[in-house]
């Protein structure tokens, strides 16, 4: 399944489109999805903490606007929305 990752505020530097995409085999939750990001980031930006704090310290969305939790499953193909703390907190 392929999961559309809109980046928001300080997460638009992970990317110079507005989005990252991963594709994934099998249904995961948001925590799994913030590993997969961590682990694009690895790979990309050498491990950046700086990224590396920002995927770990911020909120994400469904398409619907909603605020999800670490445990909401993503079961099929979807936009999620991480959006970083604003002013470092």
């Amino acid at each position: 399944m392929k999961i559309t990752l809109e980046l928001f505020g300080a997460s638009r530097e992970f990317s110079n489109k507005e989005y990252l995409e991963f594709f994934i085999k099998d249904q995961i939750e948001v925590k799994d999805l913030r590993n997969e990001i961590i682990h694009f980031l690895d790979e990309n930006f050498k491990g950046n903490e700086k990224f590396k704090k920002i995927v770990e310290r911020s909120a994400f969305c469904s398409e619907e606007n909603n605020i999800i939790k670490d445990n909401y499953k993503i079961t099929k193909d979807q936009k999620i929305g991480i959006i970083p703390p604003i002013g470092g907190g």
